[in-house]
Formats: C-alpha cells, sequence, structure tokens
C-alpha cells in the first residue's frame, strides 16, 4: 500500500512537471501550440507556396547585401527556410517553433541544434544572424508582449530584419477562423523603428494574394537594417 502511494505521488508529480512545461504567458501561446497550430501545417506546405515563397523572397531581399545566417522566428515546418535555402545555397539556418508537430517536421529540415521548440516570449538570443526573419507571426501575438518580441529580433539582428505581416496603421483586433483575440492588425514595423535609433528601412513592399503566379496573403513586408 505504501508502495502504490509513493507510486502515486510520483507520477503525480511528473504529470505537475509536465503540466508546468506547457503552461504558457498568454492564451495565444497555448492556441498555436495545440491543435489548431497543428491543423496549420496541413494548410500551409506544397511546391505552389514554396514557389510564391521564392518568389516573395527575391523581391523581400533584392536590396541587401550577403546573408550568411538566418534564424526564422516562428518558422512551423520551414516553408519560408526552404525558399530561402534555394536563394543562399550556404546560408546557415535556425529556427524557433512554439508548436511540437511542426518542430518535429523542422529538425527533418536543419540540425537538431539549429531548432528552438519553444515560445518566441521564452527564446533567449545568444548568438545574432545576419537575416533575422518573422512572417505572419506578429500577428498572432499578444499585443501586451510585443515589446518583448521586439526586444529578441533586435538582439538576435546583426545585419536585417525582414518583418512581413498584416499592415494596419492603428492597432486593430480581427475575428480569425472563428475566433477572438487571435489575429492583430498594427503597423509592426512601424513600432520596431521608432523602438530602435539605429534600426533603418531599406525596402518595403505588399504581396497580394490575388496574385495569378505567386499569391501570399495580403502582407506587407519590411527590411530594416542594423545600421551603426
Amino acid at each position: 500500500m505504501k508502495l502504490l502511494k509513493k507510486l502515486m505521488l510520483k507520477i503525480k508529480g511528473k504529470d505537475l512537471s509536465i503540466q508546468k512545461q506547457i503552461q504558457f504567458k498568454t492564451d495565444q501561446e497555448a492556441f498555436w501550440a495545440g491543435e489548431f497550430g497543428t491543423d496549420y501545417i496541413e494548410r500551409n506546405q506544397g511546391d505552389e507556396l514554396l514557389a510564391s515563397n521564392l518568389n516573395f523572397f527575391t523581391k523581400a531581399l533584392s536590396a541587401a547585401s550577403t546573408i550568411k545566417s538566418c534564424i526564422e522566428f516562428g518558422a512551423n515546418i520551414g516553408m519560408n527556410l526552404k525558399a530561402l535555402k534555394l536563394l543562399y545555397p550556404k546560408i546557415k539556418q535556425f529556427g524557433i517553433e512554439i508548436n511540437s508537430d511542426a518542430a518535429a517536421k523542422l529538425k527533418q529540415l536543419l540540425p537538431l541544434e539549429h531548432v528552438h521548440h519553444t515560445s518566441i516570449l521564452d527564446f533567449q538570443p545568444k548568438n545574432t544572424y545576419d537575416l533575422v526573419l518573422i512572417k505572419g507571426v506578429l500577428i498572432h501575438i499578444n499585443p501586451e508582449a510585443l515589446p518583448l518580441v521586439y526586444d529578441k529580433l533586435y538582439s538576435a539582428a546583426s545585419k536585417y530584419l525582414l518583418v512581413a505581416e498584416y499592415y494596419n496603421p492603428s492597432p486593430v483586433n480581427i475575428p480569425y477562423r472563428g475566433h477572438t483575440d487571435r489575429l492583430f492588425k498594427r503597423d509592426f514595423a512601424g513600432e520596431i523603428l521608432a523602438r530602435y535609433s539605429d534600426m533603418k528601412l531599406v525596402d518595403y513592399g505588399f504581396s497580394y494574394r490575388g496574385d495569378l503566379n505567386f499569391p501570399q496573403d495580403d502582407i506587407t513586408w519590411f527590411l530594416m537594417e542594423k545600421r551603426t
């Protein structure tokens, strides 16, 4: 009886440890770490998306100089990184991904040590990269956490920061696939430029979902450079 009780306490302790590991600071993190984030994988892969991404990065990085390393915040299964690898075959790539299923697929693309399976809010940049990329991710982050994320993006960038998101001049909350408080539009790049005096705008543009050859999801992109 005592042995059984000890075993139950041990199991309970382990369960509590697991629960502690999956507790997040915001509802948005839990949302993307869970089933919805896993379902997203199936909707966002394939050769057509890869072709659109390749066209996208060709335009968005046309004003950039040599890029030898890149980290993507919210890399999912690596569709953006695949396109970048075609443009820069020798580039060293790294990714941060909160969803375990997506992170597992990302580990099939990148070296295991280059994949950070964690929340962006918990990620601690220890290195810098020629290109820091975030695409379609800031719109899903709790607005109160944005200053923290901006600091992480800035700290990780040695040269360029590419932000590609839904744009709106002022912050708005948009219903997202039947959910509330899961998609937010605002001027992310404008806030970053105002926050860091050494970050300068290099180029910007818009990608239209109605493009007949290379559609994207109505995202506005901003290429910024850290200058000293």
